[in-house]
């Protein structure tokens, strides 16, 4: 199937993927006294006492921002904000299908990181949330820094939060099937871009050891003393933090780094042949791949496998082991969200990750299923609830419900997207 040419036929069909629909019925001009003026000025009088009521009066708790620079698209890269307007309508869409939620693609005109942090702080009393998307690194770090700093709603950036959250999601599964312990696992990162200084630094706050991680770019193991270490330190300070607390014996080769590791989360460049697959025959029995470049893994599962990994995980559809943010970042928002919550904490993408393991066990967990697919959408709900429910219990949330009233919430607002997106011709 020439995907290619679909997407350039529907793209030009409908002239885009979204638009704006009311949803009050609006039967003659009459309406409009209460939906506009005059009986509206009642509406904006009390939020003007009160700006949390545009929580409960206006769109706003249910409407997030996908805020581009168009740096970093897909594997793309820097080709502008028109051109990742297409990318980000698609994203929009899954947010609505697997979460409910109202997105609003805003590719944005300015590559300055100070300038688009000074755009979304001024955006904040418009939406619920930000999504970041498609920024580059390090410049996405210090932007998710700032904005998590300064904003009293979540902001979210998907290439870092998002893909961490699916990689320890599937990791979970995959280390209770070969019975390794967290804490004493050697992994390690192939890559160190936003999505493994990402997942690093989740997998930490999970339980995993820094010093028993080793971290390889395109010169290396990360180690202290290495000849860029002030570079990094100037240029890169989230590199250089994982610098200065990974590799505990100051590993300097690739081919002993792999030697005796339980895990590979590889986040680097497309293959084929990336990674040798003799690396991961030095890797410990029962090891656990993840190569989840685009759109070729950086090693083929049959290669991983037969080199000796037991579980492989790629970032593909078609293969087993899908490990996909998009089974993360809707239900997240739709947790955070339905709380009306003021951040994302790491402990709420924790909470994502274990309750997507909790689902595959429960439906069988093996060996070529350790994360659910996008199609068992019933995941999402509880992934809403878990996150929503870990949200009050941090108490960063305006709005207090139980697990049961987040649950039904969720599964009720996607169950309507679903049905409203099926029903279009």
């Amino acid at each position: 199937m020439d995907y290619d040419k679909q997407a350039l036929e529907v793209s030009k069909k409908y002239k885009g993927k979204i638009q704006i629909l009311p949803k009050v019925p609006i039967k003659s001009l009459e309406d409009f006294a209460v939906l506009y003026t005059p009986g509206v000025a009642a509406v904006s009088k009390e939020i003007s006492k009160n700006p949390d009521l545009s929580f409960e009066y206006t769109y706003r708790w249910n409407s997030i921002a996908i805020v581009t620079d168009g740096t970093r698209v897909l594997g793309l890269g820097n080709i502008g904000p028109e051109a990742a307007m297409p990318v980000m309508e698609g994203k929009a869409l899954i947010f609505k299908y697997l979460g409910g939620v109202d997105a609003i693609p805003l590719p944005v005109g300015t590559k300055d990181p100070d300038k688009i942090i000074e755009l979304v702080k001024n955006l904040e009393p418009s939406f619920g949330g930000i999504n970041l998307e498609d920024i580059e690194s390090p410049k996405c770090f210090y932007i998710l820094d700032k904005l998590r700093e300064e904003l009293k709603i979540p902001v979210w950036h998907d290439d870092q939060q998002g893909t961490a959250g699916a990689t320890l999601a599937g990791l979970i599964t995959a280390l209770e099937l070969t019975g390794k312990s967290p804490s004493n696992i050697k992994l390690i990162f192939f890559g160190v871009g936003a999505a493994n200084i990402a997942t690093a630094r989740l997998l930490k706050a999970y339980g995993i050891p820094y010093e028993n991680m080793i971290l390889i770019d395109s010169e290396g193991p990360l180690y202290k003393g290495r000849k860029d270490e002030e570079e990094i330190k100037i240029n890169n300070p989230w590199k250089y933090e994982l610098l200065k607390s990974t590799n505990k014996d100051n590993i300097t080769e690739i081919e002993k780094a792999f030697e005796g590791a339980d895990v590979l989360i590889a986040a680097s460049k497309p293959g084929p042949g990336t990674i040798n697959p003799k690396l991961i025959s030095k890797m410990n029995k029962d090891s656990i791949v993840f190569a989840l470049a685009n759109p070729i893994p950086e090693i083929w599962p049959e290669e991983a496998k037969k080199a000796g990994a037991r579980i492989v995980g790629t970032g593909r559809s078609d293969l087993p082991n899908q490990i996909n943010n998009s089974l993360i970042f809707p239900a997240v928002f739709r947790g955070a969200l339905d709380v009306k919550a003021k951040t994302i904490t790491d402990e709420m993408v924790i909470e994502a990750a274990r309750e997507l393991s909790s689902y595959v066990r429960e439906k069988g967990a093996s060996d070529d299923y350790i994360i659910p697919k996008m199609t068992e959408w019933e995941v999402y709900p509880r992934v809403a609830a878990a996150v929503g429910l870990k949200a009050i219990q941090q108490g960063i949330a305006r709005h207090n419900m139980s697990y049961n009233e987040i649950y039904s919430h969720a599964k009720e607002m996607i169950e309507n997207a679903r049905r409203l997106l099926s029903s279009l011709s």
